[in-house]
């Protein structure tokens, strides 16, 4: 089975702009984002299989996988490399048998460990859980204490994603009690300069 690679998790804003959300992916992949997650919300379908496949394409040219949000017809339609699912999103068995063996499969835990154990029997290779910080994306999301992502890795063998309101600033204690990942969006993406802000998270993982 696939392995999510350690370090930066890049997930997409909100942009309807193509060309200017491809300059910003390319950005933060060139910042050392070593996973990224499409998951606009807001365009349609045409647009969301334009964005999807426009960001495979510069993901495959940096040898990052690319993990789609809820969309698992969008994920098999473009042969992504992954698929990610929230609670309510969809079936992470079916999922599974549907992907293979051979692509990521993501499940939101949220702030229970009991869900992640339930995801991994289910097919999930990694699981996450959020929000870390409040988070402007989703900002009624349950709070993950630091103390769930130390339990989660002396309890879990996969690799463990921290999401929400992460920023260069409040990063570096959820790697330190062992976080595989950190998940971000607005925290690299509406930063000044995205190279750089990625680069400065991506550095948190390098010992």
């Amino acid at each position: 089975m696939a392995r999510l690679p350690r370090g930066l998790y890049a997930i997409t804003p909100d942009w309807t702009d193509t060309p200017r959300l491809l300059t910003a992916v390319a950005a933060a992949l060139q910042g050392g984002a070593r996973v990224l997650q499409d998951r606009n919300k807001v365009v349609d379908a045409a647009g969301r299989h334009e964005q999807a496949g426009a960001l495979l394409a510069l993901c495959r040219q940096q040898g990052v996988p690319l993990i789609i949000n809820d969309h698992l017809d969008l994920a098999l339609a473009i042969d992504a490399d992954g698929l990610h699912l929230g609670g309510d999103d969809g079936d992470l068995n079916a999922a599974r048998a549907a992907l293979g063996p051979s692509k990521l499969l993501g499940a939101s835990c949220y702030n229970r460990l009991e869900l992640a154990h339930a995801a991994l029997i289910a097919g999930a290779d990694h699981v996450g859980f959020g929000a870390a910080y409040p988070s402007s994306t989703k900002p009624n999301a349950v709070h993950a204490p630091l103390s769930l992502y130390r339990d989660a890795r002396a309890a879990l063998a996969c690799p463990i994603v921290a999401i929400g309101g992460i920023t260069v600033d409040n990063a570096k204690p959820l790697v330190e009690v062992g976080a595989d990942n950190v998940a971000v969006i607005g925290g690299v993406f509406e930063t000044e300069d995205v190279a750089a802000t990625a680069s400065v998270l991506a550095e948190m993982f390098i010992k």
